[in-house]
């Protein structure tokens, strides 16, 4: 990895508490529909998530032409076309969600897959930048993201360390803030393959912020990586996991949610500073037990 000057994130004040910054991952879980994105929203509002995200694609750009000709039944049709089409939010959707997240409170933004999605996100002068795992080798698209130079979470799912190095050199020559973020990209992943110990081999050999985005089916893998340092935790979200959709399986359900929240809230207060002292609790009880004293 060729060296360059680090740059690391610029933190706003709730970052910066103790808490680790998690992220509601909505993505296409909405199947399209503006109301059911809404209510997922309402739900990592509940859950107390610090913010959500969905996922924009320029169809005709992302997949080729022979793919989208291809079968595929779905409650929109019978092409591929029609499937990812009908997945897609455009402009009008959008609006919506920012005025919505807006209303509640929560921050949003979105991974775009393609330049021109990223250059549509603009609008909204979203905080964040996301970029997928898949989308990570894809030069080009890496640089438009940096170039905005706005705090990027970086997923790494199906990348070697030789892809992070250009990704991490990329962000560092345009003086672009961002947080990598540990991840497998199977839907959902099998805990065997998390491999959660990549956190600190992360942190250790780019000397930057690391988080999670996990992709497995329960909760407690995402709970692990917090312990472990994670400074970020992402987390697909559904109203139900039966639903139609690729990465619905993947997803934690509002009780799921809450129990990572909370659970992951009190890493911190359990932890403590690790300096050895007797609390006050245990004077009281050493008096009563300690006769000889």
């Amino acid at each position: 990895m060729s060296q360059t000057t680090k740059v690391f994130p610029i933190l706003n004040a709730k970052e910066e508490s103790p808490n680790v910054f998690i992220i509601a991952e909505i993505g296409i879980n909405h199947n399209g529909n503006i109301d059911i994105a809404k209510k997922l929203i309402d739900h990592a509002v509940t859950a107390g998530c610090d913010a959500v995200k969905f996922q924009k694609r320029t169809i005709d750009v992302v997949y080729p032409q022979e793919l989208l000709e291809q079968p595929r039944e779905s409650p929109w049709g019978s092409t591929q076309r029609a499937q990812k089409e009908g997945l897609e939010f455009g402009e009008h959707q959008y609006d919506q969600i920012d005025e919505y997240c807006h209303k509640k409170g929560i921050i949003w933004f979105a991974s775009a897959w393609d330049i021109p999605s990223q250059k549509f996100l603009k609008k909204y002068n979203t905080r964040y930048n996301k970029i997928a795992s898949a989308m990570v080798t894809h030069q080009d698209f890496m640089q438009e993201v940096a170039s905005e130079k706005k705090l990027t979470f970086v997923s790494t799912g199906m990348c070697s360390i030789k892809d992070i190095d250009i990704a991490v050199e990329i962000f560092n020559r345009a003086e672009c803030p961002f947080i990598l973020l540990h991840s497998v990209s199977t839907y959902p992943a099998n805990e065997s393959d998390l491999n959660l110990a990549v956190i600190a081999t992360l942190q250790n050999r780019y000397d930057c912020p690391v988080g999670y985005s996990g992709h497995e089916s329960s909760v407690s893998p995402s709970i692990f990586a917090a312990v472990l340092g994670a400074r970020v935790i992402e987390r697909h979200i559904t109203l139900d996991r039966a639903m139609y959709g690729s990465d619905q399986s993947a997803s934690l359900e509002l009780p799921g949610l809450m129990s990572l929240v909370t659970t992951i809230r009190k890493i911190n207060t359990c932890i403590g500073d690790g300096v050895k002292t007797i609390t006050p609790g245990e004077h009281v009880v050493a008096k009563k037990l300690r006769y000889w004293e």
